[in-house]
């Protein structure tokens, strides 16, 4: 790989900074609501009384609550099955910009929703911000997988998982009832998802329009050929413009692919086999229950201000991301993923014997904490970033949108059953509730080292021939297949 392949430039940092504003916007709104969840439930129980000059009963506000929190995730389901409708007709980059009215109405309703003492408004809010932030979890991978180098893809797409984890963590910051997560302040915090909006709208028109794009569906050979001079700060992209070449000749044989024609084809059966299991092994690997169940664990284990402890975990979740971010090109997606999974399953049994024994052992407190520091940190060296790359890696651009919206359908969806069921699976199973995510986790281990290839280093067409070449086989190394690569 020479040299210029790994070159940063200051357009590709831009480009993708500006993109991953979505990944940010998505972590925020996936934590914000946690933090001032008592505030949220005394105004509606104020707000029901002013209506029906009654308290609001306990199922009521608890459906009223749930719905709050979970609506987020049906409105991501949605978003992520329309990827496919925008990327195509207006662009990679004029979809982000477009998706941006959705963040802005889903700003006025929440932050209004007080003043006009309107539940509903909150509702309808957070289902129009997961519309926005599924359309996001498309978009953002797609656009930059598409124009970052080959040799720099990996931890390009780790910026992804990066912006998701500072969103999360910002919302943590913001939510302390010291800053906005107050009775005054709280439809603030839930409205200042407008201020990242307003940055991405002021700064994505300086954006190039992705290349594959450009070349690939609109034909447009010159105006590709200047945006990855301008993205690769080299005037010879010849190699480039050769690999997207055969990309569009492979794509003209193998044309548009629809969702439907996805499943039905067996050329794609596993790769999307592949994208949908990883998708489910980083929502169902336990990761959303440890954040639902870190505030209790900190308070069991004696910690005075558990918030803190929260917040702490946000920084090793965004400190471990980083740590990704450097290796894995290095390391390889195949190779993080499964350290990641064994990792977090180790980690997992440590949590299930530390909480079985919280009342017995006083110590064990502290390996509860050390359990759930290690268990985020694993997450973020594999199954946190990689899923969402990996996906755009395992397509040619036929298929790629309609295999991002089945993967963010499947990763939404997982999110949604994982916020629906784990409340009452952990009043049934209490401390050993982890056991199901070990099973889980210890199954998609199992999984990734039979089925999943390594994509590190290699171009988008050369990973599809090797699925063309061999359905059930593993991809052969890189460097062997690029011997008969025709590039």
């Amino acid at each position: 790989m020479d040299s210029d392949s790994k070159k940063v430039t200051g357009p590709l940092v831009m480009a993708v900074g500006v993109a991953v504003i979505g990944s940010l916007q998505f972590g925020y709104n996936t934590g914000v609501i946690n933090a001032p969840q008592s505030i949220i439930e005394e105004f509606m129980n104020e707000t029901w009384f002013d209506r029906y000059n009654e308290k609001i009963s306990e199922n009521s506000l608890t459906t009223l609550w749930s719905l709050s929190v979970a609506i987020f995730s049906i409105g991501g389901i949605f978003g992520s099955f329309s990827v496919g409708l925008f990327v195509n007709r207006f662009g990679r980059k004029y979809s982000m910009l477009m998706a941006n009215v959705l963040a802005f109405v889903a700003a006025a309703l929440m932050g209004f929703s007080k003043m006009a003492a309107s539940w509903e408004m909150l509702i309808i809010g957070r289902f129009i911000v997961g519309l926005y932030s599924g359309l996001s979890t498309g978009f953002v991978p797609m656009y930059v997988g598409e124009i970052s180098p080959t040799a720099l893809r990996g931890a390009m797409g780790t910026l992804h998982q990066l912006g998701v984890v500072l969103g999360i963590l910002f919302a943590q910051i913001l939510g302390m009832e010291s800053i906005m997560g107050s009775p005054t302040l709280w439809p603030l915090l839930l409205g200042f998802t407008f201020v990242p909006a307003l940055v991405q709208c002021a700064l994505l028109p300086f954006c190039p329009e992705s290349p594959r794009f450009l070349l690939i569906i609109r034909n447009q050979e010159s105006q590709a050929k200047s945006v990855l001079k301008k993205l690769r700060g080299v005037a010879d992209v010849s190699a480039d413009m050769q690999e997207m070449k055969e990309e569009s000749r492979q794509m003209m044989r193998e044309k548009k692919v629809t969702i439907p024609e996805l499943f039905r084809s067996p050329l794609y059966r596993q790769p999307l086999l592949i994208a949908v299991m990883l998708q489910l092994s980083q929502q169902l690997s336990g990761i959303n229950a440890v954040f639902y169940y870190s505030t209790r664990i900190f308070t069991k284990a004696g910690v005075a201000q558990p918030v803190y402890a929260t917040i702490g975990t946000g920084v090793v979740n965004t400190a471990f991301t980083v740590v990704s971010l450097f290796i894995v090109e290095r390391a390889g997606r195949r190779s993080l993923h499964l350290i990641g999974l064994l990792g977090m399953a180790g980690s997992a049994v440590m949590m299930t014997i530390a909480l079985a024994l919280l009342e017995q052992v006083k110590w064990m407190s502290y390996v509860s904490i050390v359990a759930i520091f290690s268990f985020v940190a694993f997450f973020e060296i594999g199954p946190g970033p990689i899923p969402w790359f990996i996906v755009a890696e395992l397509f040619s651009q036929g298929p790629r949108p309609s295999a991002m919206a089945v993967a963010g359908f499947s990763n939404w969806t997982a999110n949604f059953i994982v916020g629906m069921c784990f409340p009452l699976v952990e009043k049934l199973c209490d401390a050993y509730v982890f056991i199901i995510f070990i099973v889980l986790l210890l199954c998609f281990f199992i999984f990734t080292f039979f089925k999943v290839p390594e994509t590190k280093g290699r171009t988008f067409d050369e990973i599809s021939a090797g699925f063309r070449q061999s359905p059930v086989a593993k991809l052969p190394e890189a460097e062997n297949l690029r011997e008969d690569s025709p590039l």
